[in-house]
């Protein structure tokens, strides 16, 4: 799944196609578009606008304008495993390497909008697990990952029992942390990802606040969480690039889970 850092560059491509009227809208793929019919999210927006792009933890979703200049239904936008957003150039998150230079397929292509002036805002999806669905519910959420005070991180992470990486993971505690970010912020904070979440220190959860944070702008400003530090020692035999210690590997609620041996032990 798409986390953080892919969803908020996939939101910064989303920015420019806003305020443009749109004249077209291609929401052919039943699948993509469930539950709405093929031509529903056409009819929803066509003659109308895009006029703010959010973001909450790995949703994203923009607010509409109807032809009539009054307020349309939100358009949700879900990456799935490999989708992108592609505008004016650029996409969001970057495409992998294994396609540059090849041709794409027609099909990759699964949902669009044309505007006015002739440019095109499309979704990119070679495995056909994205999403595109008016008006997504967002009440499950809890408060997005990037924007979270440090007080209200240790409130929610820090009750409970719950092994730490697992409550990291629960999208109704903070809203974007994958299974990726949660070990690049675990071993940022030298934190063990079995350890209980009541056996932490107020000192413990201020320190993964902060790690959380700068693991989240560092995958941002590189390209995806897939840049991150410990992210290409997460293998047999590999080691901890801070200490030399080698890395261990694990299952922890329900996820693979890779950690210094030695300093997240």
């Amino acid at each position: 799944m798409p986390e953080l850092p892919e969803v908020e560059l996939a939101r910064q491509v989303l920015t420019g196609a806003l305020g443009r009227k749109i004249r077209s809208v291609d929401d052919h793929d039943d699948w993509v578009c469930r539950p709405h019919a093929p031509g529903d999210i056409a009819t929803a927006l066509t003659g109308g606008r895009l006029v703010e792009a959010h973001r909450r933890g790995k949703t994203l979703w923009c607010e509409t304008e109807g032809g009539d200049g009054q307020p349309g239904p939100n358009l949700g936008l879900h990456l799935g495993m490999a989708g992108q957003l592609r505008f004016g150039g650029a996409s969001g998150p970057p495409g992998p390497r294994r396609f540059h230079g090849r041709v794409e397929k027609p099909e990759w292509f699964r949902f669009g909008i044309t505007f006015a002036d002739g440019e095109q805002l499309q979704l990119f999806d070679t495995r056909r697990l994205s999403r595109v669905r008016l008006d997504p519910d967002l009440d499950a959420l809890g408060p997005d990952a990037g924007e979270i005070s440090r007080r209200d991180f240790a409130a929610r992470v820090g009750r409970g029992r719950a092994p730490l990486k697992a409550r990291l993971l629960d999208q109704s505690v903070v809203a974007g942390i994958g299974n990726l970010l949660a070990d690049e912020t675990l071993w940022q904070a030298a934190l063990s990802p079995a350890r209980p979440v009541n056996e932490l220190g107020a000192d413990d959860l201020a320190d993964l606040h902060k790690a959380l944070r700068k693991a989240l702008r560092a995958a941002i400003r590189h390209g995806g969480v897939h840049t991150g530090e410990i992210i290409g020692h997460r293998r047999a035999g590999d080691h901890c690039p801070r200490c030399g210690a080698e890395m261990s590997h694990g299952t922890v609620g329900g996820r693979s889970t890779w950690w210094c041996s030695k300093e997240q032990g």
